[in-house]
């Protein structure tokens, strides 16, 4: 089982949740005493999200390469006023 602190809970929160995650109980100490176990839910761990196709994405939007210019060309040629 693994330890971790308050303050590591509160600052550290995204690496204390991946140990949970991947099935790990981990007992939180307070002022050097034990203090709670979070533990995993019974349901097993979730799934791992599914990332959007950035690239699919921007070849969709973008069929011809990026766009030339500066941002006030692209702002207005959006607009209609070129």
């Amino acid at each position: 089982m693994k330890t971790a602190t308050v303050a590591d809970l509160r600052n550290n929160f995204a690496t204390i949740s991946r140990w949970i995650h991947s099935g790990e109980q981990v007992a939180i100490t307070k002022r050097g005493l034990p203090f709670a176990t979070l533990a995993p839910s019974r349901r097993g761990p979730l799934p791992a999200p599914e990332w959007p196709d950035r690239e699919a994405w921007r070849r969709r939007l973008f069929p011809n390469g990026p766009t030339k210019g500066d941002v006030q060309d692209v702002l207005d040629y959006d607009r209609g006023d070129t």
